[in-house]
């Protein structure tokens, strides 16, 4: 395998080592690498998730300010075909340079983009080699790869081969054949029947309501400003730390839900009351051509909304529309969640990927996987979670 990293200053430097028939490219900008990702990403076969698509990744990084940290790797077949692409950006924990995939918490999934179902045919053993020789070049010790979905759209994930359970798996369903069909396959009839009975009665309450997506500036304006102030709230009543909060995120966010040629990263979607413009509940999601993946959800956290399930009449005519709107897949993200066991029929299973390169790395990785131990007993005892939760709230007490 040949390496062939493009460094910050630009020159490349080749290093003839090769290993079965793939070539690793290392670049350090967006732009360098822009047209080549645009284009494995929109091929009809190519198999990637929303939060690898190039314009979800331009927002992060835009908006946390963290370009001087990218490693974009390339992996390539022996006839100069790209095969594999894998976002990342390094950081510095404890003195060792560690490489995750751009998005940190705010991606649900972490895979490679594969140009095509027979480039996610990549067998295990080749792919890690190829990451393990890239580091070296690229000065890093050591991948965290969390949130490897070992499945999507059908297709086996090589990166995931090696990894060990998540603490926590996501949840989706398949869209189609039509609205009506895929809304009375995630929603009991006795379900819509009291979803009906909610929605007349908020209208009775407060009026006409609408199901809106944002498509203007003052539409993405007022529905951010509702989701960071009922996110707020929420986060606070929990004890756990807000991370809207942070202005980064929100740059980011602002970023993703603008998008060009009106294709954002992330839609933004409202249930509003017609007259008075309050908002009862909102979902963010990350989007390409074939999938919505909720990123956020939030609701009104006055007790004589909640009654309505504002969350749910939302999402009840979210999974409608996306449909209408021809996407094929359609998931509520990772963590497990009542709403989510109700509709979804699909369990998303998610591993985490420890590639130690150097000594250094090893050492991390060791420490690193005690800690995801740990985590995974914590949040699939029901016991031990309940206790976490009960601290939570007395300390945002």
């Amino acid at each position: 395998m040949a390496v062939l990293v493009r460094d910050l200053t630009g020159a490349d430097m080749i290093r003839d080592r090769m290993r079965g028939n793939l070539t690793a490219e290392v670049f350090a900008d967006l732009e360098s690498v822009e047209a080549l990702w645009r284009g494995m990403e929109s091929a009809p076969a190519a198999v990637s998730t929303p939060y690898q698509r190039f314009d979800w990744v331009a927002a992060y990084v835009a908006g946390t300010h963290s370009a001087e940290a990218l490693r974009i790797m390339v992996l390539r077949d022996a006839a100069g075909r790209p095969m594999a692409l894998l976002p990342l950006q390094v950081s510095r924990v404890r003195g060792v340079s560690v490489a995750r995939v751009i998005g940190a918490k705010h991606a649900n999934y972490h895979m490679p983009v594969y140009a095509s179902r027979q480039s996610a045919g990549l067998s295990a053993e080749e792919l890690d080699a190829s990451l393990v020789l890239a580091a070296r070049e690229a000065r890093i010790d050591a991948y965290a790869f969390d949130h490897q979905p070992r499945f999507w759209d059908g297709i086996a994930n090589p990166l995931s081969a090696r990894g060990k359970p998540c603490a926590s798996d996501a949840y989706g369903l398949m869209l189609g054949p039509d609205a009506d069909a895929t809304v009375k396959r995630a929603f009991s009839g006795d379900a819509r029947k009291k979803l009906r009975g909610k929605e007349r009665k908020l209208v009775e309450a407060h009026g006409t309501v609408e199901y809106r997506s944002a498509t203007t500036p003052e539409d993405r304006s007022a529905i951010l400003d509702a989701f960071y102030e009922q996110k707020r709230i929420r986060f606070a009543a929990l004890g756990i730390a807000n991370p809207y909060a942070d202005e980064a995120i929100r740059r980011f966010i602002a970023e993703a839900t603008t998008g060009s040629a009106g294709r954002p990263a992330i839609e933004l979607h409202a249930l509003i009351a017609k007259e008075s413009g309050r908002i009862f509940a909102t979902f963010g999601g990350a989007v390409n051509d074939n999938r919505f993946s909720g990123m956020w959800t939030s609701f009104d956290p006055d007790p004589a909304i909640g009654r309505f399930s504002p969350g749910d009449l939302l999402l009840h005519h979210l999974i409608g529309q996306q449909t209408g709107a021809g996407r094929r897949a359609f998931d509520l993200g990772v963590g497990e969640a009542r709403y989510k066991a109700s509709i979804c029929d699909e369990t998303i299973e998610l591993v985490e990927v420890l590639l130690p390169v150097t000594l250094r790395g090893r050492l991390f990785t060791l420490a690193a996987d005690a800690a995801s131990r740990l985590k995974r007993h914590i949040k699939r005892s029901p016991r031990l979670w309940q206790a976490v939760a009960r601290l939570r709230r007395l300390r945002g007490a």
